[in-house]
């Protein structure tokens, strides 16, 4: 589904047990995540026969386990409780029953406890699910399970368009090819806005995929995490050359529109679809991008042609510095204004202690290849260039920059404002309302897990009511107010197996 050979894909361990109606919503589609091959017993004969079939040809057991059920449920509990388009998480059930998984893809396996993640959406359809459809890759000669039947994809094309955009649907109701470019249209739109999403907390997906990308803008199918501001982080052990990486989600995100083009073609033409993924993606990604940078850097007026300079400047000084994605942006509700100023050494030194210290420097740069193919003279001069360039990144503190442009900025923001206060205190609202203090970092998710092996869930399910990202920002004391009430969090074990079963009803997550 990435234009490359996947032999361990495991679609099989998906299975749609059915739909949730509600009286004042859509409906919701309760999925399970880790099945196995055979499906789960009492399902209905060709949904089993499917996952077994999946399973043969991508040599997988479609068994999903503990550490990343527990990852998946508070990522998506996490995200949602920032606003981000996201599945969500109903419930976490695992056993005693082992498979063998490789961990890091060292050749270190063992064997792991199988587990399966109830998830809840509007749909699981993907980019993927159209791409049954395909003809015979040129390279390898593989095609789609269903090449030729137009019928279905017609079909299928009838049922997300007049369930998931009814809008659309009714307005052109009468013309199936503008109706279908609509629906692109939409989707290139939704993706776009989600993706700028993950780049303005830090987010790095990981399995990047036509098969983990929603037909409505959903954030699915993910255990990725959130940290520094690293623009080649990759937190896939799997993806050595990278594809995957924070800075290129939006490029990949845009490849995989390109491949949904070429699925839906021919009820969308492929020059109209790629039109319109040419005319959309790339404008509404950096409007939706500016936008919420803007409201985190406290730009609540004007808005200046040259704002998306200002923001990779400090995204670079960030990434120069080693700072703290979260910290950092957290910070700036606290940067002093005015003609004036007060407290501008108290900041910058709080600032500052976000950055990497020289040694954790040297620590990120260490050399990664064998020290047996270290250059002879006369290259040894290139370690001492090294370890200054580490240097000048320690002392290339942030300080100098802010101290440079943001104020200025932040003058000319204020600027457009009539009372200095009123706009001082809708900056102060802004901000705090768009950079949470706390975020699900990988070492707490990673306690949550190691906990959870050896038993104890209750790490797991006390990450929902703690990990609020608004937590102290209200004035409400460490516990914070109270969210919207999340689905029940049951880190159960089956039946006739040793051990206490958890869980908690949960809260603001991440």
């Amino acid at each position: 589904t990435d234009g490359k050979q996947a032999p361990r894909r495991d679609a099989s361990h998906r299975e749609l047990p059915g739909k949730c109606k509600f009286s004042r919503r859509r409906d919701a589609a309760a999925h399970l995540r880790g099945v196995g091959a055979g499906g789960r017993p009492g399902a209905p004969t060709a949904a089993r026969r499917c996952c077994y079939l999946v399973a043969q040809q991508s040599q997988a057991d479609g068994r999903k386990v503990l550490r990343s059920s527990i990852r998946e449920f508070l990522c998506s509990e996490a995200m949602f409780h920032l606003g981000i388009p996201t599945t969500r998480a109903g419930a976490c059930v695992t056993s005693q029953s082992t498979v063998v998984r490789d961990v890091f893809y060292d050749g270190n396996p063992k064997y792991e406890k199988c587990t399966v993640v109830l998830r809840i959406a509007s749909t699981f359809l993907r980019f993927g699910s159209f791409e049954i459809f395909k003809s015979a890759d040129e390279h390898t000669g593989r095609e789609g399970p269903s090449v030729g039947r137009n019928d279905i994809r017609v079909q299928m094309l009838d049922y997300v368009i007049g369930t998931f955009y009814p809008e659309i649907q009714a307005a052109h109701a009468d013309n199936s090819v503008q109706r279908n470019a609509a629906f692109f249209r939409e989707v290139t739109r939704r993706t776009a806005r989600m993706v700028a999403e993950w780049q303005c907390v830090g987010f790095c997906h990981g399995v990047l995929n036509t098969d983990n990308m929603s037909i409505v803008g959903l954030t699915i199918d993910y255990g990725g995490e959130q940290g520094g501001c690293d623009p080649d982080h990759v937190c896939n052990a799997s993806d050595n050359a990278g594809r995957y990486a924070y800075s290129k989600q939006p490029e990949v995100c845009k490849w995989n529109l390109q491949k949904l083009v070429e699925a839906l073609e021919p009820e969308l033409p492929r020059e109209l679809g790629e039109a319109i993924l040419a005319e959309e993606f790339d404008a509404e990604f950096r409007r939706h991008y500016l936008q919420k940078m803007r409201r985190k850097l406290g730009l609540v007026r004007a808005e200046l042609e040259d704002d998306g300079v200002l923001v990779a400047k400090l995204l670079e000084t960030m990434h120069l510095t080693g700072a703290d994605f979260t910290n950092t942006f957290h910070l700036l509700s606290s940067f002093p204004v005015g003609p004036e100023p007060q407290g501008m050494p108290e900041f910058l030194d709080a600032l500052t202690a976000q950055c990497a210290s020289l040694e954790e420097l040297k620590l990120a740069f260490r050399p990664q290849m064998d020290p047996r193919w270290v250059p002879r003279p006369p290259f040894l001069g290139m370690g001492f260039q090294k370890e200054r360039t580490i240097q000048n990144r320690a002392s290339h503190a942030p300080s100098k920059a802010w101290e440079a442009w943001f104020p200025a900025r932040l003058e000319k923001d204020r600027e457009g404002a009539g009372d200095s206060d009123t706009w001082q205190a809708e900056r102060l609202r802004v901000m705090r309302a768009s950079n949470p203090k706390y975020v699900l970092r990988n070492y707490i998710a990673q306690n949550a897990i190691e906990a959870a092996e050896n038993g104890d869930f209750s790490e797991a399910s006390g990450r929902l009511p703690l990990l609020r990202p608004w937590v102290r920002q209200q004035g409400l004391g460490e516990e914070g107010r109270a969210g919207p009430k999340s689905p029940l969090l049951a880190l159960l074990q089956t039946p006739g197996t040793q051990g206490r079963a958890g869980q908690v009803n949960g809260t603001k997550a991440r």
